[in-house]
């Protein structure tokens, strides 16, 4: 039986987008999380372990102490791949994959990963700078997905504010509306118990929406992510430049001929990409013709 779960969980993984590895990662993390969890409890004294509060609390999750965050810099991402309770990952997760799907058909599958986790990594620079200069969270942790996913749900919103979401007893809502008020909510919460987390959601989305407007100005803002991403994706290219230069120079100067064909048909379908986003912005998904439809699709999937 757990055999046959780990290839439907590996087969899921290679053939997925990257919604649908995210999801995966941030459940098999919890899983193992709580595994821990449940081995290292006390059961005399009714309390977690210290196995558990050192490696998940002190060494993964992110510290609202400049001190620890220094000594640990990893948690800026590990953190964002972390949580303790059902209703956390499941919340997260089902918001992910809704507003996922949406800014991959509209921006480009290769979008979601460098988005998540620089929105993720700025909700948790947003979450440390609240703590320290007005004591959000003081000497407290910060874990979770969501100021990755506000920056997918913002992102999705700018870059199609009257695209329509069906919603159980609403009716169809425009997400500029939907993230609207999850905004309102977390600047609200800003002033309860839970303050950093909710200021780490505002970080999340204050990136998603930079991360759009940037794309639009020419400005990409998850280069790096995706320059890293790129690398583990051309394995093959990588170990191909390693041979010796005598034996390439046949193939080397094709492939400049072939890159440069590339880039002009990369820099034609963006313009044609932007135009229909433009159109989208103005005039709502509804209106777009089958062909623009089919063309926006087939874009997302390269």
């Amino acid at each position: 039986m757990f055999k046959s779960i780990a290839d439907d969980v590996k087969n899921s993984f290679r053939s997925g987008n990257m919604i649908t590895r995210l999801i995966l990662i941030n459940c098999i993390v919890f899983v193992c999380v709580v595994l821990l969890k449940v081995f290292s409890f006390d059961w005399g004294a009714s309390q977690v372990g210290s196995w558990y509060k050192t490696i998940v609390h002190d060494n993964l999750a992110i510290s609202s102490s400049w001190y620890e965050v220094l000594t640990h810099p990893w948690t800026f991402f590990t953190h964002m791949f972390l949580h303790e309770g059902p209703w956390h990952i499941a919340f997260n997760m089902l918001w992910l994959y809704w507003f996922g799907r949406i800014l991959g058909d509209l921006l480009g599958d290769k979008r979601i990963l460098p988005l998540y986790i620089m929105g993720g990594f700025f909700g948790g620079i947003l979450y440390l700078l609240t703590a320290t200069l007005i004591g959000a969270s003081a000497n407290g942790i910060a874990l979770g997905a969501s100021g990755a996913v506000m920056a997918i749900v913002v992102a999705a919103a700018v870059t199609s504010p009257d695209y329509q979401m069906r919603l159980i007893f609403l009716g169809d809502v425009k997400l500029k509306y939907i993230a609207f008020v999850v905004l309102i909510l977390d600047i609200l919460g800003t002033t309860g118990g839970n303050s950093g987390g909710h200021f780490a959601h505002l970080g999340g989305a204050i990136f998603g929406y930079l991360f759009v407007v940037g794309l639009r100005s020419g400005y990409n803002l998850g280069q790096p992510v995706e320059y890293v991403q790129s690398l583990f994706e051309n394995r093959e290219e990588i170990f191909v430049r390693a041979k010796p230069k005598t034996k390439m120079k046949v193939a080397h100067r094709s492939k400049l001929v072939k890159s440069s064909k590339e880039e002009k048909l990369s820099s034609t379908n963006q313009e044609r990409i932007d135009q229909i986003l433009d159109k989208i912005k103005q005039q709502g998904m509804e209106n777009l013709s089958d062909e623009e439809k089919d063309f926006l699709y087939k874009a997302s999937k390269k």
